[in-house]
């Protein structure tokens, strides 16, 4: 097959994939196509776009491919939707990111770090499929462990928790994806970002990253 027939089938495979689709499975399903050049493909496709002035890219999120449009074209697409996208909100980052950088991490865990009562915040959370619960943490009481979810990569356009910024980048993130919250405060922002400064992020490459979340194909990410 030609290259240019395999740049055509890649890019159908990517567009009508339901979550992120990975280089091995491309391989498997585009003839005569290995991983490697799986990426060299994908990479093909977003210069094209990129020459085309194109809307969209392909973006590798959650261990796979995904196509969304380009940032700038968010506020549009907004406008698109039945219901208001949910943002989050200054205490639902910060606790998005002690869970990340701490999993697996028990609500008082994160109370600890933040100072506050975490309870809602991380219903929340668990409601919008950005954390779960890992299992129980076995001391008296056997408190739940809480991780992140495929669904909170995907969302934030991380291609592996190897690559979960700090908590003032992915504040950044929150901005140009659409989801923080308008009433935010500078300094509720700094405090949450110094509690979590001598916290050791190593932890968080070593945790499951599988777990099932939907996809935002053909556009920016919003939790709904």
């Amino acid at each position: 097959m030609e290259r240019s027939e395999q740049l055509k089938v890649v890019e159908a495979l990517v567009l009508a994939s339901p979550e992120p689709l990975s280089a091995a499975r491309i391989a498997q399903i585009a003839p005569e196509c290995t991983p490697a050049l799986a990426k060299d493909l994908v990479a093909d496709l977003n210069e094209q776009y990129t020459k085309q002035e194109r809307a969209f890219e392909i973006w590798e999120v959650a261990g796979g491919y995904q196509v969304r449009t380009r940032a700038e074209y968010s506020g549009y697409l907004q406008k698109l939707q039945k219901q208001r996208p949910l943002r989050l909100s200054q205490a639902s980052l910060e606790t998005l990111s002690i869970v990340a950088y701490k999993q697996p991490a028990t609500r008082a865990d994160i109370e600890q770090v933040r100072g506050v009562e975490a309870g809602a915040v991380l219903k929340g959370l668990l409601d919008r499929g950005l954390v779960k619960i890992t299992g129980h943490k076995e001391v008296p009481g056997r408190p739940m462990l809480y991780g992140t979810t495929r669904r909170f990569l995907e969302v934030f356009g991380l291609d592996s928790l190897k690559q979960m910024p700090v908590l003032r980048e992915l504040e950044e993130l929150a901005r140009e994806h659409g989801l923080a919250s308008e009433d935010e405060t500078v300094a509720d922002a700094e405090a949450g970002a110094d509690a979590l400064d001598g916290d050791d992020s190593d932890n968080a490459d070593d945790h499951d990253e599988n777990d099932d979340g939907g996809a935002a194909r053909l556009a920016e990410p919003a939790i709904e």
